[in-house]
C-alpha cells in the first residue's frame, strides 16, 4: 500500500515555463493529473518532456508559473516534494560497481526507509524485478531489462504516492518494455499516480491520459481513445510500395494531398477525398514506375495525430 495522500489532484500545473538563456524549453503549459492515473508525456527528443518532469520533481526551478505536487509548491518547497515522490531517470541511476542488494540498501537509506521495514521493502523490490537469486550480482553485469526493473524497485522503496519515470524504456528490448508496463499498471492499480515520458508513440495505448508535447508546448491532453477520434480534416490512406522515398517526393505538394509522411514500410497520406482518390494515387505512382503493393483507407494512429498536430503548430505551418 502507498502512503496516505491529501485530497485533490496529485499534480496541478499552471502556465509553467522554463527558459535556459534565450531558449524556452517549456512554454506555458497547464494541466492536472488525478490520483491513481497514468499520464504519458509523448513527444520527440528535445520536446520538453524531461525538463517538465525535473521541474515537477523539484530538480529544476521554474522560470514562470506554478506547479503543485501532492499539494506542495515545487518552487517554494522542493525538498518536501522529493519526500513524496519516486523518480527514475532514463539512465536508471544505479551504481554498476555495487550488487543488486547493495543498490537497494543504498537507496533505502537515501529515501530514509525505517530499518525495521527495509528488509520487507527490499524483498518486494527483488520479487517485483524478478531478481530472486541475483541479489549478489553486480549491476554492471545485468541486462538492460533487469536494470530497468531494479531501478523501478529502488524508486518505490519508500512507497511514494507519485512516481515520475523519465524515458524509462529507452534502449531496452520490446519484451522488457512490455513487462515494465505490466509493473507500471500494477502500481497504478495500487493507487500510485504515475507520470511517464516516452518518445515511443505505441506506449500511449498504455496510459490513461496522453500529453502530446512538442517544442515545449502542450498540443493535446486527452485519453488515447479520444485522441484517435479526432478529425484530421480528410481521409487517411496508407500506401505500401517499392520506393517510399520516391513516392513521397512524387506526391508531396500535389493537389488534394494535405499531409504525407513515412510510417515504417508504408506512406501515410492525409487527402481531401473531393480532390483525390486511392485510385488516382495508385495511377500516379504506377505511371511514374513505382509499383504499389497495397493502398487503402486506415484509422489514424497516435503517430498520425501527432504528426498532424505538430504540422499545424509549427512556425512554418508544415509537418515535421
Amino acid at each position: 500500500m502507498t502512503e496516505v495522500a491529501p485530497k485533490g489532484p496529485a499534480i496541478e500545473v499552471e502556465n509553467l515555463v522554463k527558459r535556459f538563456g534565450d531558449f524556452t524549453a517549456v512554454d506555458h503549459i497547464s494541466f492536472q493529473v488525478e490520483r491513481g492515473t497514468i499520464i504519458g508525456f509523448l513527444g520527440p527528443n528535445g520536446a520538453g518532456k524531461s525538463t517538465t518532469i525535473r521541474m515537477l520533481c523539484g530538480l529544476l526551478s521554474p522560470s514562470e508559473g506554478r506547479a503543485f505536487v501532492s499539494g506542495i509548491d515545487v518552487a517554494k518547497d522542493p525538498e518536501t516534494v522529493r519526500e513524496h515522490i519516486g523518480y527514475m531517470s532514463q539512465k536508471f541511476s544505479l551504481y554498476g560497481d555495487l550488487t543488486v542488494m547493495e543498490n537497494l540498501r543504498f537507496f533505502g537509506g537515501i529515501y530514509r526507509v525505517p530499518k525495521t521495514i527495509l528488509p520487507e521493502r527490499i524483498r518486494f523490490a527483488v520479487t517485483m524485478a524478478g531478481l530472486e537469486g541475483r541479489e549478489d550480482f553486480l549491476v554492471s553485469t545485468l541486462a538492460g531489462g533487469w536494470k530497468q526493473r531494479l531501478a523501478l524497485g529502488c524508486a518505490i522503496l519508500h512507497r511514494p504516492p507519485i512516481l515520475f519515470l523519465d524515458e524509462p524504456t529507452s534502449g531496452v528490448d520490446p519484451e522488457s518494455r512490455r513487462r515494465f508496463w505490466d509493473l507500471i499498471h500494477s502500481l497504478s492499480e495500487d493507487g500510485v499516480t504515475i507520470v511517464v515520458s516516452t518518445h515511443y508513440m505505441d506506449e500511449a495505448e498504455y496510459c490513461n491520459t496522453i500529453a502530446l508535447i512538442n517544442r515545449g508546448r502542450l498540443l493535446a491532453l486527452e485519453s488515447p481513445t479520444a485522441l484517435k477520434k479526432r478529425k484530421l480534416g480528410g481521409d487517411l490512406l496508407s500506401i505500401e510500395c517499392q520506393d517510399i522515398g520516391k513516392a513521397i517526393s512524387l506526391l508531396e505538394g500535389q493537389p488534394g494531398i494535405l499531409d504525407i509522411a513515412a510510417f515504417g514500410n508504408a506512406v501515410h497520406l492525409l487527402v481531401d477525398p473531393a480532390k483525390v482518390s486511392a485510385g488516382d494515387l495508385e495511377s500516379r505512382l504506377t505511371t511514374a514506375g513505382i509499383p504499389v503493393d497495397r493502398i487503402g483507407l486506415i484509422e489514424p494512429s497516435i503517430d498520425d495525430i501527432f504528426v498532424r498536430m505538430v504540422g499545424e503548430n509549427s512556425p512554418q505551418g508544415g509537418a515535421g
